[in-house]
């Protein structure tokens, strides 16, 4: 049987990705990712793979967009601010098809805000901030071992449709210690898929661009990115239900999910009729599995630490406003059980 180590967060993160075949990380420091790239700054080196502290967040992104069009799997992780500095990269790389991974440990905001964890990138991580049209495609791991099996399957994922992921994290998440078992070492074959930069001999050059200025090319472009990700939304959806019809229905991902796990157990024990339907990928949404759980259940109940951003994907799923409430906790707090029950109890009048 495979042995449980005691990790934090973000360590674990960093050793999913290695153990996941990481050739090349790229990142600048800021509370409260940091452990994951100073374990990365003795890590890598010590498997001879390229570790680069940057100068800002603005240059580790265009690294990763270098790095990663040589078709050898990249990573770049920060927090909040940080991550809103790599959105135009973020956007170039969607626009070029070039794959890695950004992990986002999320700060409380706006602005620099501070370290406490929080939920409020939700809107950046499933929307896009850069510029443009595109889609990114987003996990929302609640747990210690799922960050870490959602990190290590990401780069194929990733890989496998040409389009950056995000690891949607928080503060709690990255500095919590909890049992975990690390996947096993692997490494990226030998391919060559068509289109990485690897150098011209013996055949014709390549181009990875986000620039398309010939007549139609870019609507043909955008239209064939949006089949990419109706593609994605069929085949990699992940949510996580059990199946039932509930007086109250709790929506809420990531460590907002946690918490009212253990808010909705005291209440089934007190004989209460509730249950939790939880996003893994928050981008594509499980827009239609929600829409049918919340067909079978009184109320609907989102629970989120922000001012309610995933919200409105649970209106577009539910359709009936009448049937849904709110609690909400922005600015870099975590809810306590007790809180998260009151508000169901609230509901259930």
């Amino acid at each position: 049987m495979a042995e449980k180590i005691l990790m934090k967060g973000n360590e674990a993160i960093a050793e999913a990705a290695v153990r996941a075949g990481l050739k090349g990380y790229f990142g600048y420091p800021i509370t409260p990712q940091n452990e994951i790239t100073a374990y990365m700054s003795a890590r890598m080196p010590e498997l001879e793979r390229a570790f680069v502290q940057a100068e800002s967040e603005v240059a580790a992104i265009n690294m990763v967009y270098g790095a990663a069009s040589t078709g050898e799997r990249c990573m770049t992780t920060s927090s909040s601010p940080g991550i809103a500095l790599m959105q135009e990269g973020i956007s170039y790389m969607c626009g070029a098809e070039v794959p890695a991974v950004i992990v986002n440990i999320t700060r409380g905001g706006p602005g620099l805000g501070n370290i406490g964890p929080s939920q409020c990138d939700y809107n950046q991580a499933t929307r896009g901030g850069g510029n443009g049209d595109y889609d990114l495609i987003v996990y929302a791991p609640h747990t210690v071992q799922e960050a870490v099996d959602l990190t290590y399957r990401s780069f194929e994922i990733s890989e496998k449709y040409r389009n950056p992921v995000i690891i949607l994290g928080d503060g709690a998440l990255g500095q919590m210690a909890e049992t975990v078992i690390l996947p096993p070492f692997k490494e990226k074959g030998e391919t060559d898929e068509g289109w990485e930069l690897t150098g011209a001999k013996s055949r014709d050059p390549r181009s990875v661009k986000s620039l398309r200025l010939a007549e139609g090319t870019l609507l043909e472009h955008n239209l064939y990115l949006e089949k990419k990700f109706k593609l994605i939304s069929r085949n990699e959806t992940e949510y996580s239900y059990e199946e039932g019809a509930y007086d109250v229905l709790v929506v809420a991902f990531g460590t907002a999910a946690r918490v009212a796990k253990t808010a909705l157990k005291n209440l089934k024990e007190k004989g209460d009729n509730v249950g939790l339907f939880r996003p893994v990928t928050v981008h594509p949404f499980p827009y239609e599995e929600l829409k049918k759980a919340a067909s079978q259940s009184k109320k609907i109940l989102v629970v989120e630490m922000n001012r309610g951003q995933m919200l409105f994907d649970v209106r577009l799923s539910v359709q009936n406003d009448e049937k849904i409430d709110f609690v909400g906790k922005p600015g870099g707090e975590t809810f306590s059980p007790e809180e998260i029950e009151n508000k169901i109890l609230s509901c259930l009048k």
